[in-house]
Order: C-alpha cells, then structure tokens, then sequence
C-alpha cells in the first residue's frame, strides 16, 4: 500500500512538472551587489562603474541581477551595506571605493561562499581580491598636454585623499608636464573628500587664483571643470569625459572603463574558474581611455598625445621611467630603471615640480 501511494505521488509530480513551462527549471540569476562611495549622477567615478555594472548586465542578461546602494560613506555604513548584500543571498559583491577594503576584509571572512571584489585597494583572500586600473599612465600624457600650452607655467590638481593612488595621478602629470617644460610646477590642494562639489570648486577657483591656467583632480564632481569653464582657464577631466560641463575648458580627461572587467568577473565567479588575482589593466587593457581631444591642442602636441598612448599601449613606454626624484632632491628610481608595481602601490611621497606640501600623516 505504501509502495503504491509512493507512485501515485510520484506519477503526479511528474506530472505537474510536465506541465510547466521549460523555464520554471532555469537557473535563478546570480545576484550582484555594487557598493557606490557617491550619487551616481552623469559623470565622474561611480558613474562610469555603475556604466560598467550597466554593460555587464546586457552582456550577460538573465544570469545575473545587480543592485546597487550609493553615497555610502566610508566607515561603519560601507561595512553594514557590504554585509547586507552577502547576507541577502549575492553571489559577488563589488565594493568601489579605496576607504571600504578593511570592512569588505571583515566581512569576506564571516561569508567564505561569496566573492568580493575592492577597487583600488591592496588586500586579498581566498575569496576577496582587488582591481583597479592605471589612471597615471592618462595623467602622464594630461601632463604633457599641459606642460605644452600653459602660459603661466601654473598647474592646478584638485585632490581628495593623499593615498597611493592619488599620489600616483599627481606625480604622472607633473614629470609629464616637466619632460617637456621644466619650468612648469604643480600645485595641490586637498578636498578630503571624495565628492563634495562645493570644496572642489572652492580649491580650483583657488588655484586658479594664484595663476594655475591648467586644472585637474581626482574628485568625484564636474566641479573643477566648470570652474575652469567659468574663468577662462583649461581642463583635464577625470573618470568620465566631463566636456558638456565644460566645452571650451576640457582639453582631454583620463576616463575609466569597467564593463569587460565586471563582465569577465562575474563570468569566471559563476563558472567556478575565478581566483584572488590583483588586476590592474590600463590602455592596452582598455580600462582606461582618453577623452576626445579638444581642437585647441595643437597638431604637434595631439600627434604627441596619440604617439605616447600608443607606446603605453605597446609596452615601450612607462611613465615612471626613472629618473625619479622626490621634493627632497632625494633618488626614488634610478635613470633608465622602470618603476615596478609594489613602489607604485606604496608611493607615498611628491616629485620635484610639485611646490605643495604633502600632508603629515597622522
């Protein structure tokens, strides 16, 4: 009777699933989580990761569902959204910004079967690795843009945090702008802030003040380039190609592409081949580009921009090519030398040309 009443169930759950559609048996989509430092808003850094979020997603249609949370702060916040998202079922969680790596670390530990990935940070695990991409190499040919057309021999760069990374873009554009005009010096004033519009513009109208004809940053808001728009000066954009705020100013920008990364990414997580590898691509990666380049630059020195992106492309040149020396007169990589990614990723001080003073560490 048992054996019987075994079968007559089975018969009809066979038959239920009969009935229904082929598509009641696909695979539920991987849920994606995407942790944002600021608004998304038409430009700047996280919107050209939520544009790469966006490019993953069409790539990959129904295999994945992405949410995403901005303006998250960077502190106990970032931590509680990190563990939501690995709580709530995500499969990969992308934390996007430098300040949030320790809580991503925390919070990798506590949930091993999901992947988290940090941007721009240093730290890895078994299942939390980092990427970023390499902005100086655009910095450097900004800098030799801009050492080509100052007039004042003034450069202005708009800072967030004295990191790394940071220190990376500041150093790149001043020995760009000094291969080709010694005379040239940078100046820095620090936002400390990622995003806050109101003291970016603040410290570009600023340095536009005390001579900077060329401004740049690496902050999150157009601020700077409509600064640059206003009063008459020029620009190099950051993230995102910025020129609609700022068409006569915007020179060029050092924009940055995330959707092949994210698409590979989530490809490799779900088919089970992803492993805690740093990855850091830039122009021959396609992670970043440079802006168009406005008509203002001249034939010589746009034919110089093409050819010095081109070399970064190909491998034959590297912006860090030493010599390179540091504020103090002191040797930092010796002639001829190639500066490799460990002294990038620790770099921690300013290069002759830069006049500003690097904040004492606290």
């Amino acid at each position: 009777m048992t054996q019987r009443r075994q079968f007559i169930l089975s018969s009809a759950a066979l038959a239920v699933a009969a009935s229904l559609p082929l598509s009641a048996f696909a695979q539920e989509p991987a849920k994606l989580g995407f942790v944002y430092v600021s608004p998304i808003g038409d430009a700047g850094w996280t919107f050209q990761h939520d544009e790469g979020r966006k490019e993953m997603e069409k790539a990959l249609g129904n295999k994945v569902q992405s949410r995403y949370v901005e303006s998250v702060a960077e502190g106990a916040d970032a931590e509680r959204v990190i563990r939501e998202f690995a709580a709530s079922g995500s499969k990969i969680v992308f934390a996007t910004s430098f300040g949030y790596m320790n809580y991503v670390e925390r919070v990798a530990k506590q949930f091993p079967n999901v992947t988290f990935l940090h941007a721009t940070g240093y730290k890895s695990g078994k299942n939390f690795a980092n990427y970023n991409a390499r902005f100086y190499e655009g910095r450097y040919i900004n800098g030799v843009i801009a050492g080509k057309m100052t007039k004042s021999n003034v450069l202005g760069y708009v800072g967030a945090f004295p990191i790394p990374e940071v220190l990376q873009g500041i150093n790149a554009f001043t020995m760009g702008a000094r291969s080709v005009n010694p005379n040239v010096e940078v100046r820095v004033i620090w936002a400390n802030s990622w995003y806050d519009p109101g003291k970016e513009r603040e410290a570009a109208m600023t340095l536009i003040s005390q001579g900077a004809d060329m401004l740049t940053h690496h902050t999150d808001s157009t601020a700077t380039v409509q600064a640059a728009e206003e009063k008459g000066a020029y620009a190099f954009a950051y993230h995102s190609d910025m020129s609609k705020y700022g068409p006569k100013a915007q020179l060029t920008g050092t924009t940055h592409h995330w959707g092949e990364f994210y698409t590979k990414t989530v490809n490799d997580v779900l088919a089970g081949t992803w492993k805690p590898e740093r990855v850091w691509g830039g122009f021959k990666d396609g992670m970043i580009r440079l802006a168009p380049l406005n008509p203002a630059i001249p034939a010589d020195v746009q034919a110089m921009a093409k050819d010095l992106e081109g070399r970064m492309k190909a491998g034959s040149f590297h912006p860090f090519t030493g010599p390179v020396v540091d504020q103090a007169g002191k040797e930092r990589l010796a002639k001829g030398a190639v500066m490799d990614d460990e002294s990038l990723g620790k770099m921690d001080y300013f290069v002759q040309g830069v006049s500003s003073r690097l904040p004492t560490a606290k």
